[in-house]
């Protein structure tokens, strides 16, 4: 793209001092809102996101399985998903929930390698009409980031990140546990289903379905598996306790809900493949 630079990911290693393995996601164009001035706030526009995640990989050349890897196939997903839901106002907000986020400790229904470091760059090409493009650059490590938590009756919520007009967190819901039937009047909320074994409206989810909840409707998540399953969830404005409120209503009388998948259609894993073994 004209007058854009290269992007160049910083370095990263081990506490031996071992280099650390590179994944790069480079290129993922996702119409969004971001900005803060009045055209920006209504009408989407795209922002490009190159990212560099830095880890160990040698467990998974010699295991041969996608948990001690990043599948970049969903987190390409998973990123897009964050982007679109945001609603950023500044480049600043984005790069740095999507670092947050990447740097995260994997959950047991979506297992992957610790990313030990990571660097982002959001670029907004279309801001400035063409005549130069800005883009904004950073670089974290895991090791410096602290994630707030909050137990719960269904389980626990990570805090990944909160801003201005929003807040991203992942909701983990107990084996046997419930995010009971609620609604909201204040939040507008969009959650990603990052676990494999949720029930949603009482009916089985897949992986990577993500939906909008417009404030009033009811909804629930049941766990009926044997492991905790977790949900990205972006809430606008952040999160508001008192507008979490439970709803008298079974899980046979809520409406059916509609999503959109955010995965990349998966062709199942060949028979005997040591890569099938990863959830």
């Amino acid at each position: 793209m004209t007058g854009e630079h290269p992007f160049h990911p910083l370095g990263g290693a081990t506490s031996q001092g071992r280099p650390l393995d590179i994944i790069e996601l480079r290129g993922l164009t996702v119409d969004c809102i971001v900005g803060v001035f009045n055209r920006e706030r209504f009408t989407a526009q795209p922002l490009r996101l190159d990212v560099a995640l830095f880890l160990d990989t040698r467990n998974a050349a010699t295991g041969g399985r996608l948990a001690n890897t990043v599948n970049y196939g969903r987190l390409a997903g998973e990123l897009r998903f964050l982007l679109e839901a945001c609603r950023f106002e500044l480049l600043e907000s984005a790069v740095e929930a999507v670092c947050r986020y990447v740097l995260a400790p994997p959950t047991e229904d979506a297992p992957h390698a610790q990313v030990h470091a990571a660097t982002v760059r959001v670029t907004k090409p279309q801001a400035l009409g063409g005549l130069v493009v800005p883009s904004l650059q950073i670089h974290r490590t895991a090791a410096e980031m602290e994630y707030r938590g909050e137990d719960k009756a269904f389980g626990r919520v990570d805090i990944i990140h909160e801003g201005a007009g929003y807040g991203v967190y992942r909701l983990r819901v107990k084996p046997g546990g419930a995010i009971p039937t609620h609604v909201h009047q204040q939040m507008e909320e969009s959650e990603l289903v990052l676990g494999p074994g949720l029930l949603l409206q009482g009916q089985s989810v897949e992986r990577g379905m993500a939906f909008h909840w417009p404030r009033g409707f009811p909804h629930r998540y049941d766990n009926p598996t044997a492991i905790e399953q977790s949900v990205l969830c972006v809430d606008r404005p952040g999160f508001i306790p008192t507008d979490e409120v439970e709803a008298a209503v079974p899980p046979e009388g809520l409406a059916p809900a509609t999503g959109v998948s955010y995965y990349p259609h998966e062709a199942p894993v060949a028979p005997g493949s040591p890569a099938e073994r990863s959830p």
